[in-house]
C-alpha cells in the first residue's frame, strides 16, 4: 500500500493546501497580476461613495504589500519600497478621514514613484536571467499593470495640480474618476488608442506621449526578450 493510499481526508486537504502555498511562493508575480486585474473590475463599484474610498484604500494597501514582496525578490531594496509606500498610505488615510485636498498631490506623487520603482525592479529581475522562467512570464504582465497604475497616479497628480486638464464625452468639465484615468493609462500604454478621455493641456499631453513611448519600449525590449528566451530552448531541442 502506497503512502498516498494511507492519507486521511484531513491530511490530503493539508497536503493540497501546502502544495498551493508552495506554488504561490514560487510564483508571487502571478498573485500580484491577479490582484491588479481584479482591481480593474472592483474599482468601478466602490469609487463613487465615501465609505467605498476606505475599501479602495485597503485594496491599494494589499497591492502595495504584494508589490513590496515582489521587490524583495528583485535587485531592488525592500526598505526603499517601504519608505515610499508607508508615507503614501498614511497621506491617503489622512486625506480620506480628514478630507485635506493639499495632501492629494503628495499622495499621488508618492504612489507614482512607488509603482515606477517596483516596475523598474521587476524589469531588472526579468532582464537579469538568461532563461525565461514561469514566474518571469507572469512578472511581464504584473510589470505592465504596475506601469499602468504608476501613470494613472501621474494623471491624478496632473489633475490635482491643473484642474480641467482632462476632458471626456460625458461631463467634459468634470474631474475624471480613477477608473477613467486608469482606462486612459491602459489605452496609452498598450498603444490601442485613447478612448473618450482626452488630455487637453500641453503638460498632460506630454505625459501621455511619454507613456506611449514607455509602453512601446517595454514591449519591444522586455517582452520580446522573454519571448525569445522562451522559444530558444524549443529551437535547440528540434536540432
Amino acid at each position: 500500500m502506497s503512502d498516498a493510499d494511507t492519507l486521511t481526508p484531513r491530511k490530503l486537504l493539508r497536503f493540497t493546501q501546502l502544495r498551493w502555498l508552495v506554488r504561490i511562493i514560487r510564483h508571487p508575480s502571478a498573485i500580484l497580476l491577479l490582484v491588479q486585474l481584479a482591481g480593474l473590475l472592483l474599482y468601478p463599484f466602490i469609487e463613487q461613495t465615501r465609505p467605498a474610498r476606505a475599501l479602495l484604500g485597503a485594496f491599494g494597501v494589499v497591492v502595495l504589500g504584494l508589490a513590496i514582496s515582489m521587490v524583495r525578490r528583485t535587485p531592488g531594496r525592500a526598505w526603499i519600497s517601504l519608505s515610499i509606500a508607508v508615507p503614501a498610505v498614511a497621506l491617503n488615510v489622512i486625506d480620506m478621514i480628514m478630507d485635506v485636498p493639499l495632501l492629494r498631490p503628495w499622495w499621488a506623487a508618492l504612489e507614482a514613484v512607488f509603482y515606477f520603482y517596483a516596475a523598474g525592479c521587476l524589469i531588472s529581475y526579468m532582464l537579469a536571467d538568461r532563461h525565461a522562467t514561469t514566474d518571469e512570464l507572469f512578472a511581464a504582465g504584473a510589470t505592465f499593470t504596475l506601469l499602468a497604475w504608476a501613470f494613472t497616479f501621474v494623471f491624478v497628480l496632473c489633475q490635482t495640480l491643473q484642474p480641467g486638464c482632462f476632458s471626456a464625452a460625458v461631463n467634459p468639465q468634470a474631474p475624471r474618476t480613477w477608473t477613467e484615468l486608469l482606462f486612459l493609462s491602459f489605452a496609452l500604454l498598450s498603444s490601442t488608442g485613447i478612448g473618450d478621455v482626452i488630455p487637453i493641456t500641453v503638460h498632460t499631453r506630454a505625459v501621455a506621449a511619454l507613456e506611449m513611448f514607455v509602453g512601446l519600449m517595454y514591449v519591444a525590449l522586455v517582452v520580446s526578450r522573454l519571448i525569445g528566451l522562451s522559444v530558444a530552448p524549443l529551437q535547440r531541442d528540434r536540432r
